[in-house]
């Protein structure tokens, strides 16, 4: 049982080893990662056949790929409850947050939902796809079905009216106090 698995492995999935790294590189964010990553997802497709052998193998290796870099991406995003238990031994001083900076960040929320609630849909989708969940452009373009000069649009439109939501009419509050001193530095240079 175990030579023929090893015999389909040989044939069916090692086969592919060439274009698997090149999926890997492309798409992993660290190159020196490749081989562990390769040597996982052969792991994973090797287990998995031993109990029953998929029927497309390349699609179910390259499948097996996309799913192990997911996990490995949402793995390095979680923090450990154990460090945030760990604050509290650590004496270190942690500023506290007064009531009027408390209601001005609150109110801050309130202004950022408003405007994310008054975007369009296109616009709140890019920006949710792009800037919470992390997606690239081209992935993001991809899962809206849209081209990536639309989304790189509706992103930059919806930044920008998030922007002036926040901050008010100019999107960074000492931009036209920093425009007067260099005009009036440059009158007297």
């Amino acid at each position: 049982m175990k030579r023929e698995l090893d015999q389909w492995f040989a044939n069916e999935i090692l086969p592919h080893e060439a274009a698997l790294t090149r999926y890997l590189k492309r798409v992993c964010p660290n190159a020196a990662d490749v081989p562990d990553l390769r040597q996982d997802v052969y792991v994973r497709i090797y287990q998995s056949a031993a109990l029953e052998r998929p029927h497309l193998p390349k699609a179910f290796l390259f499948t097996t790929a996309r799913h192990l870099l997911a996990d490995r991406l949402r793995r390095g995003r979680i923090v450990s409850i154990d460090y945030t238990q760990d604050l509290e031994s650590l004496n270190v001083l942690v500023d506290e947050l007064s009531p009027e900076e408390r209601l001005s960040a609150r109110q801050e929320l309130r202004r950022l939902s408003d405007a994310l609630d008054a975007l369009s849909d296109d616009c709140r989708d890019v920006i949710w796809l792009r800037r919470v969940e992390g997606l690239s452009q081209q992935e993001a373009a991809k899962r809206l079905g849209m081209k990536e000069g639309t989304l790189e649009s509706h992103l930059s439109r919806g930044v920008r009216a998030l922007a002036k939501a926040v901050f008010g009419s100019t999107p960074f509050p000492h931009a036209e106090n920093d425009q007067a001193d260099s005009m009036s530095d440059s009158e007297h240079g």
